[in-house]
């Protein structure tokens, strides 16, 4: 496609069974003029295979970095930055991973606007819908971090307890291309686009669902870290990264945001002690803010575990043996 506005960026490994979804909800896009930049890092399981039909079907849209070798695996964790945001010619980016999709075919048309009119803004977001592998993620509908349109605020940006989908996220392309070593050091690529993004402009949010967000994907990020045999180094070694994330950014930023950074490695320490089992975090009254923001049963629980563990374990072997049965 001539001129892009839009350069839609997806990272595709192993996403043989959701991948065309997620390019037919790019292809649907209606009104804008975009390009689809694509890195396949090594998949094996068919997905490089559907890409070749997409680019050959679509020669002048669809763009495919195929790799020999899983990229990953080699340590470079921030694809995106490293591969697919240097091509990109639009004036903006906008990002979806292989097994998240869009639902609204005019989601770029409604933040291309917002974005032409508000140069203010360096990125845009969106609420989102969720969708699990068994249908067995309950605690809400929708990924919607707060209720109304919205500029955030700079707390909101850094020290969050809500997700912001990655797949709802369009940003300024020249940006994206100017990236600080921080952003390629984080073992995740969200956290630091939304703080580099904050230094370069304000970030909207729209209150309305436009994609969905695919939760406990085998392989994903969400399922590796919920393995118990891989939880606590990898949970450690994630609060040890984030840490030098927001200590790059908040240097970078003059040091302005010093009590929203305090907060948020704060928050991120809490929850690390919770995934590698150090109960005695979760009665701590600094702590208190923390499981507040939890959903309501998820904190009753937590401290059922700190307070009467046999009880919690009880309970909790219980329900696996009436599970199994069912």
């Amino acid at each position: 496609m001539k001129n892009p506005i839009v350069s839609i960026c997806c990272l595709a490994y192993n996403h043989a069974p959701y991948i065309r979804e997620a390019l037919e909800s790019f292809l649907k896009q209606r009104d804008v003029p975009f390009e689809i930049i694509i890195h396949d890092d090594c998949s094996t399981d068919g997905t490089t295979e559907i890409l070749r039909e997409y680019e050959a079907k679509y020669p002048n849209t669809v763009k495919v970095m195929y790799e020999e070798e899983n990229q990953y695996s080699k340590g470079i964790t921030n694809i995106s930055g490293v591969f697919n945001f240097p091509r990109a010619t639009g004036r903006y980016i906008a990002f979806c991973e292989g097994d998240d999709y869009w639902t609204d075919p005019y989601k770029l048309k409604k933040q291309v606007e917002y974005m032409d009119f508000h140069p203010e803004c360096s990125m845009c977001c969106h609420s989102a819908e969720v969708k699990s592998e068994d249908d067995s993620y309950k605690s809400y509908d929708f990924i919607r971090p707060y209720e109304g349109n919205r500029i955030l605020t700079p707390r909101e940006v850094i020290s969050h307890n809500t997700i912001i989908p990655s797949a709802s996220m369009l940003f300024i392309a020249d940006y994206a291309k100017n990236l600080p070593q921080w952003y390629f050091s984080c073992p995740v690529g969200d956290a630091p686009l939304h703080l580099f993004m904050l230094l370069k402009g304000e970030i909207c949010y729209m209150d309305r669902p436009m994609s969905v967000y695919r939760m406990g994907r085998p392989g994903s990020w969400t399922d590796t870290m919920n393995d118990p045999a891989e939880q606590e180094k990898k949970w450690e070694k994630y609060y040890r990264a984030m840490v030098r994330l927001y200590t790059s950014f908040n240097e970078d930023s003059g040091n302005k945001y010093d009590d929203e950074v305090d907060e948020a490695l704060r928050r991120i320490r809490f929850h690390t002690d919770i995934n590698e089992g150090k109960d005695e975090c979760i009665l701590k009254p600094e702590n208190a803010m923390f499981l507040g923001e939890m959903p309501e049963k998820e904190a009753k629980l937590l401290k059922l575990r700190a307070k009467s563990p046999k009880v919690y374990r009880f309970l909790q072997s219980t329900y696996k043996v009436l599970t199994k049965k069912k």
